[in-house]
């Protein structure tokens, strides 16, 4: 059975038709010591898949509904995913290409990820691209505060970002993360090339190993006393100043 809005299926059995339908599956909660012949064979599927999952407790279960799970919740995303390479190769072959991918490293608040990608929708974003674990979850929320962006700019899962960035400089597109440590502010920096930009969570920044790998770290000025942008703000700063110097 799936849930109002269908933001989450449960049950070993609906879960088992909703993979094999074609479904995007976020993420699949499964009851640790669970066992039987159907539990199986959806774990099976599961791995068959490369969907991510978590072993939780009954309690975690129960907290998301009361139905009978049967130990088992699959949340379910209400937007398709675009092939990260496919894209990729597919805008680095157009005429004159200068794509522009906004990567998102650790951003986990729902409502910060849907005003990002509402700003990436209308600065020309070609596509964002996240990672599989540690990611906000894709949900109605979401999609209400991205205004719809999230319907029509293709969204991206990498196993891990470290590797998309790898990927991105392959075909030739030069990665910026923002460091509020960057020796350079945003606009001293050339954006008229394929680009990536690399957002970090407010409280964490972009992960050290991936600011070891990007081209350049670039940071935005700050005179107040907080010392903390919201990255939804931060990211616009940084995404207009791409449409800025493209004119």
């Amino acid at each position: 059975m799936s849930s109002q809005g269908n933001d989450y299926i449960f049950g070993i059995r609906p879960i088992m038709e909703a993979i094999h339908s074609g479904k995007p599956i976020e993420k699949i909660l499964l009851k640790k010591e669970s066992s039987g012949e159907l539990y199986k064979e959806l774990f099976a599927l599961i791995r068959d898949k490369e969907i991510p999952f978590q072993m939780v407790p009954h309690e975690r279960l129960q907290r998301v509904t009361k139905n009978n799970h049967q130990g088992a919740i699959a949340y379910v995303s209400p937007i398709d995913f675009a092939n990260f390479e496919m894209l990729v190769a597919e805008k680095m072959n157009e005429d004159g290409a200068m794509p522009l991918f906004l990567l998102l490293d650790r951003i986990t608040d729902v409502r910060n990820f849907g005003a990002i990608a509402r700003s990436a929708e209308i600065a020309g974003v070609d596509a964002i691209i996240i990672p599989e674990a540690g990611s906000a979850r894709i949900n109605g929320e979401a999609v209400k505060t991205s205004a719809g962006a999230l319907h029509t700019l293709p969204i991206c899962k990498v196993k891990h970002l470290k590797d998309a960035v790898f990927t991105l400089q392959q075909y030739g597109v030069q990665c910026v993360a923002a460091s509020e440590k960057a020796k350079i502010f945003y606009y001293e920096a050339d954006f008229k090339m394929p680009l990536g930009i690399v957002m970090g969570s407010e409280d964490k920044g972009v992960t050290p190993g991936i600011l070891k790998v990007v081209e350049q770290q670039v940071a935005i000025p700050q005179k107040g006393k907080i010392q903390s942008l919201n990255v939804s703000s931060a990211a616009a700063v940084l995404l207009f100043e791409v449409v800025r110097q493209r004119g």
